[in-house]
């Protein structure tokens, strides 16, 4: 994502006055030679323009004639674009983050509904409803190994994958350390939800 044209055309005619490229009391280019030297229409011009007279950087006059009147105000307003190309970019890696998440969520739930559906180690646990559960510091299993807290034995569930921040670690290694902040993704009756709280915080 990139900002609109016209105001990427403010922001460089704004540093042309900072840098005194243009003077205060100049008369720059009118719209048609502007659109020329930025290879861009007149009307994207008249945007860029607006932009710079909304913040007192030019004034236009009835005559339609461009005077800067401020360089002072150009470089305050060369200040504030810097944090709205900061919320820009910050926006795109959301979006990006996002359709990751999106693509991780996705790849979970196959692999989720295939493990329901195909594993023989589930075969006797019925109904299949998957839950999450988020270990917090004091979970007594913080810093265990799955191997070493027999949680199918001692809940009767099954943890059939480990969600730890962007990732999703799908039939964890038994020598898999739980860390605080982990999501342990289990399958089991409605009935062992209770037996899993109980366990994880005993």
């Amino acid at each position: 994502m990139s900002l609109p044209i016209y105001q990427s055309i403010a922001i460089d005619i704004a540093r042309r006055i900072v840098n005194k490229e243009f003077s205060i009391g100049d008369k720059i280019s009118g719209r048609t030679l502007l659109s020329a030297h930025y290879g861009v229409s007149s009307e994207t011009i008249r945007k860029a323009i607006a932009i710079l007279k909304e913040v007192n950087v030019l004034s236009v006059s009835q005559g339609k004639e461009v005077e800067v009147i401020s360089q002072k105000q150009a470089f305050l307003f060369l200040t504030n674009q810097k944090e709205v190309e900061l919320t820009y970019s910050l926006k795109q890696e959301l979006e990006m983050l996002l359709k990751e998440k999106e693509k991780i969520d996705l790849r979970f739930r196959k692999v989720t509904n295939d493990i329901i559906n195909y594993s023989d180690r589930l075969k006797n646990i019925n109904p299949y409803n998957p839950f999450e559960i988020e270990l917090t510091s004091n979970c007594s299993i913080v810093g265990k190994s799955l191997k070493s807290i027999n949680f199918r034995q001692n809940t009767g569930s099954l943890i059939i994958a480990i969600r730890r921040e962007k990732e999703v670690y799908i039939a964890p290694d038994p020598n898999e350390l739980l860390k605080t902040g982990d999501r342990l993704v289990i399958v089991g009756s409605q009935e062992s939800l209770q037996a899993v709280n109980d366990f994880i915080y005993s």
